[in-house]
């Protein structure tokens, strides 16, 4: 069974439109799932962030409402984004790539097998006998999306 945040997650998911943005009251969000606030502040963060291919837009004095953009771009921009962002930090954590992993899985780029494959590879379990696993995972990661690009 799914928990809280998951089902909050794909309630979200479901309601989204072709053009990309969605525009909710968090407070509603935050009464129809019967919890506070800060579960959909929690699961907005980690569930929709720039990682994933969303942007948060939020205002204050709006009412409480946010939009959620989703980021559509090419494959090649997608990668290139990626390899910038890995580019600008000196380690991947297994849950930041598997963010990227989710973002490349919804916009078609890899299959959900592909996306577990490489979660195998990438796994805290095969980096766990690596020194500086973090930084042996971005180095791993980097290249496999090279190869992404290059097919």
């Amino acid at each position: 069974m799914a928990n809280l945040s998951d089902e909050i997650e794909q309630f979200i998911l479901s309601i989204f439109t072709d053009d990309n943005r969605l525009k909710l009251s968090r407070n509603d969000l935050a009464h129809y799932f019967s919890v506070a606030p800060s579960q959909i502040n929690y699961v907005l963060s980690t569930r929709f962030n720039l990682d994933k291919g969303y942007v948060i837009e939020s205002k204050r004095g709006g009412g409480g409402f946010i939009t959620i953009v989703r980021i559509s771009e090419t494959k090649e921009d997608t990668l290139s984004t990626i390899l910038q962002e890995l580019d600008g930090i000196d380690a991947l954590s297994f849950n930041r790539a598997n963010g990227f992993l989710q973002r490349l899985e919804r916009e078609e780029i890899i299959t959900q097998q592909e996306s577990d494959i490489i979660k195998s590879a990438i796994s805290d379990r095969a980096m766990g006998v690596v020194t500086h696993s973090a930084n042996v995972r971005k180095i791993v990661f980097k290249e496999i999306l090279i190869g992404l690009i290059r097919r």
